[in-house]
C-alpha cells in the first residue's frame, strides 16, 4: 500500500553498504520506520531527506513492517540545528527521547505538534534548557506521569508555596506534614514551583521569549532530571552527551 505522510526524521542509521532506514514521527500515522535506498550514495536525491530534524512529505510502501521510500519532498530542513553543536545535541535528546517512549502502533498527532514546536523553538535562538525541560513536562503528561503540583500528593490539601517538598518518587509535592512518607523529598523554591506549574499548563506551540534566573534553571534541571529518572527511567546517549558537553563547559 501507497502512504503518503508528513513526519519528521526522529532516527536516522545506516542499512548496507548505501542505503538508510530513517524512523519518522507522523502527524497522523504515529512512528514509522522507512528505508530509504541509495541514501548513502553522493548523488542520491533522497539523502537529504534521511537527516536528522527533518521535517517534510514522505510517500512510500508499506504492507507490513518496514515501508519503502518512493519519493519525498523537505517542508524544513533544520539545518541550522544540525550546524550548532549545542542545538544539535538538545534536538536529539528531544528526538531519542521520543523515540523511545513512543509505540509503533500509537497516534502521533500531539507528539508530531510538540516535536515540531520544539524544534522550532531551537532554530530560534530561544533558551534550550526551558524548551527542553518544558518538552519533558509534555513527556510526562502524555506517557500519565504528570507531577501534582497544587496540592499535597499524599493528604490532597493545598499548602502555601514555601511550605511543599518536590517528591520524584511520588509523582508530585509534599507538604511538611506528609514529608515522612518520602523524606528523600527535595526542597524546592516558590519560584521553581511557579515554574513548574507554568510547564505543565502552557504548550509548546505557545511558547514565548521566558527570562528565568540561573539559580532557577539549576535548580529546575536537578528536578527534572530526577522526575525522568524516576517515573521513566531511560538511558539515553544524548543525554549522556548534553552532560558531558556540561561538564567540559560547552
Amino acid at each position: 500500500m501507497l502512504y503518503r505522510v508528513e513526519g519528521i526524521v526522529i532516527r536516522s542509521m545506516d542499512y548496507g553498504e548505501g542505503n538508510k532506514i530513517i524512523t519518522l514521527c507522523t502527524e497522523n500515522g504515529g512512528k514509522v520506520g522507512v528505508l530509504v535506498r541509495g541514501a548513502k550514495k553522493a548523488k542520491s536525491r533522497h539523502a537529504a531527506l534521511t537527516q536528522p530534524f527533518t521535517y517534510g512529505e514522505y510517500v512510500f510502501f508499506r504492507n507490513q513492517g518496514l515501508g519503502t521510500l518512493n519519493q519525498g519532498e523537505i517542508i524544513e530542513s533544520h539545518h541550522l540545528l544540525r550546524e550548532d553543536i549545542i542545538k544539535a545535541a538538545f534536538a536529539s535528546y528531544a528526538c531519542e527521547l521520543l523515540d523511545r517512549v513512543l509505540q509503533d502502533d500509537e497516534t502521533g498527532t500531539f507528539w508530531f505538534k510538540q516535536l515540531k514546536a520544539c524544534l522550532g523553538a531551537l532554530q530560534e535562538d530561544k533558551d534550550p534548557a526551558i524548551i527542553i525541560h518544558l518538552y519533558e513536562m509534555k513527556i510526562l503528561q502524555s506517557t500519565g506521569y504528570a507531577p501534582e503540583l497544587q496540592a499535597c500528593i499524599s493528604c490532597g490539601r493545598e499548602r502555601p508555596d514555601e511550605e511543599y517538598f518536590i517528591s520524584p518518587g511520588l509523582g508530585g509535592v509534599l507538604c511538611r506534614a506528609c514529608k515522612h512518607f518520602d523524606p528523600p523529598a527535595m526542597n524546592i523554591t516558590p519560584r521553581a514551583l511557579k515554574l513548574l506549574r507554568l510547564f505543565s499548563a502552557l504548550d509548546l506551540q505557545r511558547l514565548g521569549n521566558i527570562s528565568v534566573r540561573e539559580e532557577t534553571k539549576a535548580e529546575i534541571k536537578v528536578i527534572m532530571r530526577a522526575f525522568m529518572d524516576q517515573q521513566l527511567a531511560l538511558k539515553l546517549k544524548s543525554r549522556h552527551f548534553l552532560d558531558q558537553m556540561e561538564k567540559y563547559g560547552l
